[in-house]
């Protein structure tokens, strides 16, 4: 379904509110599934990002291209994070439903995407191997790559947990890292949706840093950690208009590249990217920096919660886009493709 200006949309934006204010719409997930489902994946190719519009360029960013991903499967959808563990092509992601989902873009031959293939899912289990049949045990939302080991963040029942990446054969966590902000500050459906890994040469030296989706201190501003490296410890990232944080990753010179979004009923859905300055990602600051795009209804977005950075084989700067379409009749499961320009 694409979305349209018209009274259509007043029905979605009541069905929204609904995964806005952290109501899971999605089935539940039944215990004793087989461990790993092939999965058919219709993708119908976006080629323009505003509705009705022939530009390509937003700000820094240039649509490349997208996908509208349809499956006969029930599993599928609930898309929350996902990394390319080849740039641009084979990824890795969590669905907040409690699967692992792998699978490969492909690109035609101007470099726009074309499908995707190979996907399967996966469920995933607890420490003791069993499969988690509760979605509120097992909402995974952020997700970070590193050295073959998997590092996502749960909300609800709020936890950064590690996992050997073996497509196919997912094992249980074998690791819990101490996330450093108090648990107490952690709203219940508003915990880690970013994981993401600092630049190796930086001042963090490759550590892990989450931020939550709005968990806020006594200022408004967005809980956030450096958990890993020589510099450990609590930040915030300023809050900045009603946008929560869906996902995050670092770009080549240190900076840290925000995806967030909003609902109200008069503006519908929106997201926006946000680059933070990197040398503000420290112990007690602050994190703040500039809107580099905001997106409204009458482009082609829903509800996107996954985004990742990586370079192209002619050296561009990418942004890879995914949304989670709760299991809604009223969303859409989308993949979106821009280049950051850096001039």
């Amino acid at each position: 379904m694409i979305f349209s200006r018209g009274g259509f949309r007043q029905t979605l934006f009541a069905a929204t509110a609904l995964f806005v204010a952290g109501i899971a719409l999605s089935p539940p997930i039944a215990a004793g599934t087989i461990a790993v489902e092939p999965i058919e994946i219709s993708a119908r190719p976006i080629d323009r990002f505003h509705i009705g519009g022939d530009e390509k360029r937003f700000g820094p960013l240039e649509f490349v291209g997208g996908l509208e991903m349809t499956s006969p499967s029930r599993d599928f959808g609930a898309l929350s994070a996902f990394r390319f563990r080849k740039p641009g092509s084979d990824f890795i992601g969590v669905a907040d439903t409690g699967f692992w989902f792998f699978g490969t873009v492909t690109h035609d031959a101007d470099k726009r995407p074309s499908g995707i293939r190979n996907f399967r899912m996966q469920q995933m289990a607890d420490e003791a191997g069993q499969l988690i049949a509760e979605k509120w045990e097992v909402d995974a939302e952020g997700l970070a790559l590193k050295d073959g080991i998997a590092t996502v963040g749960f909300e609800r029942v709020h936890r950064i947990a590690q996992f050997k990446i073996e497509p196919g054969d997912m094992k249980p966590p074998f690791r819990q890292l101490d996330f450093l902000i108090p648990a107490w500050e952690l709203r219940r459906n508003r915990g880690f949706e970013t994981v993401t890994h600092a630049n190796p040469d930086g001042q963090h030296q490759g550590g892990l840093v989450v931020v939550s989706e709005k968990s806020l201190d006594k200022a408004g501003n967005i809980y956030a950690a450096v958990i890993e490296g020589p510099h450990k410890g609590v930040f915030t990232v300023k809050r900045n208009g009603n946008f929560d944080i869906a996902d995050g990753a670092f770009l080549p010179d240190g900076d840290l590249l925000l995806l967030e979004r909003s609902f109200s009923m008069a503006g519908g859905v929106k997201m926006r990217l946000r680059r933070i300055y990197g040398e503000s990602v420290e112990k007690g600051a602050v994190a703040d920096g500039p809107m580099l795009m905001e997106a409204d209804m009458g482009y082609q977005i829903d509800n996107m919660e996954g985004l990742d950075v990586w370079t192209r084989d002619d050296g561009a700067l990418m942004v890879s886009l995914v949304s989670d379409d709760n299991h809604s009749m009223l969303q859409r499961n989308l993949y979106l493709e821009f280049v950051l320009h850096e001039d």
